[in-house]
């Protein structure tokens, strides 16, 4: 039987339990196509999932749900052509938890994720729906392509369906120098919107201004709170986009304007906010959950994306091999934009 390398955990733990070992080439079924991967990108998701985020996992488990490459082999029924360069959307029954219908199962159906309940793009090959699958133009590179996938859907469903931000609206987005936030800087920037950003440490500063943010605060060294009042004019924002969560809701709240909009998809400095309600009545604001984004808006930005309108910020690529490291990097916060994985 065929093999691979793949990086691969066996536990739940900490960086250490990722090993590169030779498993067995996984084969494509009915709708389904094998790539060869050529670029998967890391996600803070993985760093969760690496933990033990209680949510089904294949164990042992590759991750990566940011992956690109060529079409290697095809599955009964699907019509994708081997040798094609693809980018893969890595939302799984996407449409149906985010659609019309709310049948009676809602509750029971879970939305999913390639690289978090499957097998991902940390390896030689992964096998994925022929439907997830994005051409890849020439002169784009597999690393561009990978490093743009979650993150940008996730940027843009945030932003301009959840939120839907307009042009000439003040948007604040924190955690600027990860990988969504760097997105979507540029994403509302493209919308028209007026920038804020919040990150640490000064060349993050440097470089989310670099990216079109009209002002940058360092949340380790300044009032970010008092700096938004004072370029807002007393206003506030009319739109915050977070990934921080934890000791920063308070102040969010107080950065809102009137009928704010405040779009929370992830926790990394914490799950648990405080909130003082009298923010939320006083100014009728709106607290809303988001996370990745429909099929539809994966193609919009990534057509963007692949047209140079905007472009993923990757901090460093390294071999396969490293996948530990990768790890280690992203955990300690010293990655700006995406941290991207080839096999040699």
């Amino acid at each position: 039987m065929p093999t691979m390398r793949a990086a691969i955990f066996h536990e739940y733990g900490g960086p250490e339990v990722i090993g590169i070992e030779e498993v067995s080439r996984p084969e494509p079924g009915p709708g389904e196509v094998r790539i060869q991967v050529r670029a998967a990108a890391l996600n803070h998701l993985d760093l969760w999932v690496r933990r033990g985020l209680p949510i089904e996992h294949t164990m042992p488990h590759i991750g990566g749900s940011d992956l690109a490459g060529v079409v290697h082999a095809v599955g009964e029924g699907v019509e994708a052509k081997v040798g094609t360069r693809v980018v893969v959307d890595p939302s799984l029954d996407y449409d149906w938890y985010h659609g019309e219908a709310r049948g009676p199962d809602l509750g029971t159906r879970k939305l999913r994720l390639i690289g978090e309940h499957t097998d991902g793009g940390f390896a030689e090959y992964a096998v994925v729906p022929a439907a997830n699958l994005m051409q890849i133009p020439e002169g784009v590179s597999f690393e561009v392509a990978a490093a743009a996938a979650l993150n940008f859907v996730t940027g843009w469903h945030g932003l301009m369906d959840r939120a839907r931000l307009g042009a000439g609206e003040r948007v604040l987005v924190t955690g600027a120098s990860g990988g969504v936030g760097t997105a979507a800087v540029q994403i509302a920037r493209h919308a028209g919107a007026t920038v804020l950003a919040v990150t640490s440490g000064p060349d993050s500063v440097a470089r989310v201004r670099q990216l079109g943010a009209h002002a940058v605060w360092d949340r380790l060294e300044e009032d970010w709170v008092a700096g938004v009042r004072s370029e807002t004019r007393g206003a506030g924002v009319d739109v915050i986009l977070d990934s921080v969560g934890g000791p920063m809701w308070k102040g969010m709240l107080r950065s809102l304007g009137v009928q704010g909009r405040l779009v929370s998809y992830g926790a990394t400095a914490g799950p648990r906010v405080e909130l003082d309600l009298r923010h939320v009545f006083w100014k009728q604001l709106s607290i809303m959950g988001s996370t990745m984004g429909r099929p539809e808006e994966f193609r919009r930005v990534m057509r963007l994306v692949f047209e140079g309108a905007m472009a993923p910020v990757v901090d460093r690529v390294l071999p396969l091999e490293e996948a530990q490291r990768a790890h280690e990097l992203l955990e300690a916060g010293e990655v700006f934009g995406k941290l991207v994985l080839v096999p040699g």
